[in-house]
């Protein structure tokens, strides 16, 4: 026996007594079968939009599509997501059907999904899970399995290529050789498909646990996206500090960050501008000059092509521009990166320097370094240490209280003063900073 959130199970008792099928479908009987957390309990029914009004006349519906079968009902405190079987029509842009038809038959509406994990059907009451075309052997395998004719799936939504690789990638599951060949063909279809669903599809992917198969997998799809990619693939470094090509160096770091959005994008993209900055020296070895900063030029085209916020915007291409520069052991330098960075950044940074180091070469990997120099910045912020302004015992209204001119001349005298403290040559005590300031500006 399946559990069910309280709703999606009231509603489908409800539909069944009043003489309709329903089932819970689709992903979170997917997750249930892997003995998951399952969240987002769909359910679909023979009854059409009409018919399921009168049974939930009870009850707050929302008609969330109804022109495709498709209402919500507010049942339990939980917003239910009710669907009519239906069929498909042709499809004349690689995404969405022209047209729907409803149908009473469970099977010709699980037929129309993408993958067979995805269409399993559980109803509760009779405690029977439907499952057509092998999904629960191919949860058990570890596979992505496309129903019916792979090119037809991916034809009819191109959407369906990218949540291949995010389920391969958040399952931890390979994808049929059948399903990924059909993926490939099909890829140039992903010019049809809006920026941001790619991206919704892209930032899933990139926070699943076996994010660094599923990009050295699918590495010519990807290159759909993001061209550089392909060129990333096989790129020999020829530098001692890399065993590994580009991409795969780029894999590993993306799975070594914390599964965090904007953690992991900022590692999927931090050696993207290798491939432009490749030189050779006279000894063989191979070098990268100013990678980061053209990693950060590509990095911003590609935020604003896929329509991402400014904030994720600038603060990955500010992480990615610093990533090659060394955090010193040292807590004046790291007060001083902390006051320029902000805690929050400064701490992404050292993840993704991190994260970058643990892909490198084996005898190049300094991760006591790492630990030293988070233990030194969280030591500065449990203690309170001053490293910015807002910290500082003095402020503008201090100094002009005490004979100082308002105007420009104030900002330069605490910025004098924040670096006092911050280079330990002065106690961040008012009474001492004031003085301090008198001394070096008069006042």
């Amino acid at each position: 026996m399946l559990k069910l959130s309280k709703g999606a199970e009231k509603a489908i008792k409800m539909l069944t007594h009043s003489g309709y099928e329903a089932y819970s479908v689709g992903g979170a009987i997917r997750d249930l079968l892997m003995e998951k957390e399952a969240n987002d309990f769909d359910v679909t029914t023979s009854a059409t939009p009409e018919e399921m009004k009168t049974v939930f006349s009870s009850e707050r519906l929302i008609e969330t599509g109804i022109k495709h079968g498709t209402l919500t009902v507010v049942i339990e405190g939980e917003s239910v997501e009710i669907t009519t079987y239906r069929l498909d029509g042709d499809y004349d842009d690689n995404r969405h059907p022209k047209s729907v038809e409803f149908t009473r038959s469970l099977s010709e509406d699980l037929s129309r999904r993408d993958f067979t994990v995805n269409a399993l059907a559980y109803n509760p009451i009779s405690e029977t899970l439907v499952d057509l075309f092998n999904g629960r052997g191919d949860i058990e395998k570890g596979v992505i399995r496309a129903i019916g004719e792979p090119k037809a799936r991916f034809t009819e939504d191109a959407l369906r290529i990218l949540r291949a690789i995010r389920f391969s990638s958040t399952l931890g599951f390979s994808i049929d050789e059948k399903t990924k060949e059909a993926m490939l063909e099909c890829a140039p279809l992903l010019e049809n498909i809006s920026k941001e669903r790619i991206a919704t599809e892209l930032n899933k992917f990139l926070c699943g646990k076996n994010v660094k198969n599923a990009i050295l997998e699918n590495y010519e799809i990807l290159s759909f996206i993001l061209p550089e990619i392909k060129a990333m693939h096989g790129f020999n470094q020829r530098n001692s500090w890399h065993i590994y090509d580009i991409l795969t160096h780029t894999a590993i770091a993306t799975e070594k960050m914390p599964p965090m959005l904007r953690m992991r994008l900022m590692a999927f993209l931090h050696d993207i501008g290798k491939v432009h900055t490749f030189t050779i020296d006279e000894k063989g070895i191979g070098h990268f000059y100013g990678h980061n900063r053209v990693s950060a030029e590509i990095a911003k085209k590609f935020f604003e092509d896929y329509k991402y916020d400014n904030f994720t915007k600038e603060r990955c291409c500010k992480i990615i521009s610093l990533h090659d520069t060394p955090i010193e052991e040292d807590k004046v330098y790291i007060k001083k990166r902390l006051n320029r960075m902000g805690a929050e950044a400064f701490f992404e940074l050292l993840a993704l320097q991190r994260a970058d180091n643990l892909a490198q070469s084996p005898e190049k990997v300094s991760i006591n370094h790492f630990s030293v120099v988070e233990k030194l910045a969280n030591e500065i912020l449990a203690e309170n240490e001053c490293f910015s302004l807002k910290n500082l015992a003095i402020n503008g209204s201090h100094l002009i209280e005490n004979g100082f001119k308002a105007g420009k001349q104030i900002g330069e005298i605490l910025d004098y003063l924040l670096n006092e403290v911050i280079e330990e040559r002065a106690e961040n005590k008012k009474e001492i900073l004031l003085a301090l300031a008198k001394a070096k500006f008069g006042g």
